[in-house]
């Protein structure tokens, strides 16, 4: 069992990796260069090979197995930093942009593979323990990529950062050649299940999917409940860069310190799982919570004033409430999204854990896309009132779940 979660851990970290890059160290390198909320948001788009993803997971489903696809986009994600080591982000613009389209497709790609091995490998008492191993692991990545080189990239440079993250693909490709659990795990399928699916076209596919029991509410559950944490997660960072906040302070208290709080409400979150039972009846309590600290957040920022040591104070503490909030539901939500694929057939349980996975990242890029435009139209108080709304949209979606969601 702890190789089995290590080797999870491992392939989750670096799989976090490419997300930390865009979403921490990108965007405020690219406001401190003078660019505008909504360019920064549009940046996001390079996220869209995480879209499309469920239209090449039938594949990963049905050819070769999950350790060739997990090496073959290990490499390619190891290329990509080779690639980036070697562009000036400065000057290099559109081909530092195709060299993030190819990450982001190499990373799903990696995604769906090791989505559907942990749905075999995990049984039903592991689920808690295992999805909070996949979200610490990938917030790891994420903050190690993001913060953690946002924080130093003055020290260590651009060049080094990108060598330092390929050589780190290369030493996971190594342990997951090695890997025990994908070499000896024989597949249950039969030929002819094989055969039956792998001949579906994309309609009939997508009714398998949807057939598979609390799969509509599951779907549109994990499309909204990302939506006004993500405006203000986006959006509250960048707010406090124009009000006297440093790249370098951001970088450890949004980037590090509140990211530590995330990694601990998603432990949090798996323990409460493993020991509370169904993760429905906590998601609720988390949501009401969750909206609670977006109000508090919001309050900072209608009172902010940068000569107001309290105020800066409680804007930190702000951020931290939120991430820790967003932890557990991060947790809880994963593992409603297992439960739900569990009771898929095996052949199409990594296309099915996709498509839940893909209608989530459609949620977050949708509203992190388009929220830097409505900040410039608007202002940020009007943006953070359409937050609100949201979140409590997404609470009662989850007080009318049925039965199959727990």
């Amino acid at each position: 069992m702890a190789s089995k979660y290590l080797l999870l851990g491992m392939l989750y970290f670096v799989q976090g990796m490419p997300y930390g890059l865009q979403s921490g160290l990108l965007p405020i390198y690219l406001r401190t260069v003078g660019l505008s909320f909504t360019s920064i948001s549009l940046t996001k788009a390079l996220y869209f090979p995480w879209i499309l993803k469920v239209f090449w997971a039938p594949f990963v489903d049905q050819c070769w197995n999950k350790q060739t696809w997990l090496l073959l986009s290990m490499c390619g994600l190891a290329v990509a930093c080779l690639t980036c080591a070697s562009l000036s982000p400065g000057e290099n613009c559109k081909a530092l942009a195709t060299v993030l389209i190819l990450m982001n497709l190499m990373a799903s790609t990696q995604d769906i593979a090791v989505d559907g091995m942990a749905v075999r490998l995990l049984n039903q008492d592991e689920v808690g323990y295992g999805n909070t191993i996949q979200v610490v692991g990938y917030k790891l990545g994420s903050v190690l990529a993001g913060g953690g080189f946002l924080a130093v990239i003055h020290l260590i440079g651009w060049r080094s950062l990108f060598l330092l993250l390929a050589s780190m693909y290369c030493l996971v490709m190594v342990y997951t050649w090695h890997a025990t659990e994908l070499q000896t795990r024989p597949s249950c399928r039969s030929d002819r299940e094989k055969l039956q699916h792998r001949s579906l076209n994309p309609c009939d596919l997508l009714q398998e999917l949807l057939i598979v029991p609390g799969t509509t509410w599951t779907l549109i559950f994990v499309i909204n409940y990302k939506l006004g944490e993500q405006g203000a997660m986006s959006m509250f960072p960048l707010f406090l860069l124009d009000n006297g906040f440093s790249p370098q302070e951001l970088g450890v208290w949004n980037g590090m310190v509140a990211m530590g709080f995330s990694i601990a409400g998603s432990t949090l979150g798996g323990v409460l799982i493993s020991r509370k039972g169904p993760p429905l009846s906590l998601l609720k309590v988390s949501l009401i919570l969750r909206l609670a600290s977006l109000c508090f957040q919001a309050l900072v920022l209608f009172l902010f004033s940068s000569k107001s040591s309290i105020i800066k104070v409680a804007a930190i503490f702000s951020i931290i409430l939120q991430h820790f909030m967003a932890g557990i539901i991060s947790t809880l939500t994963f593992s409603i999204m297992m439960h739900c694929t569990q009771r898929a057939v095996e052949s199409i349980q990594a296309t099915h854990y996709s498509f839940l996975a893909t209608a989530e990242v459609l949620g977050k890029l949708v509203c992190s896309t388009l929220v830097g435009g409505l900040v410039d139209a608007v202002g940020f108080a009007p943006s953070y009132l359409l937050f609100l709304m949201l979140s409590g949209l997404t609470i009662i979606h989850v007080m009318k779940a049925p039965v199959i969601g727990n």
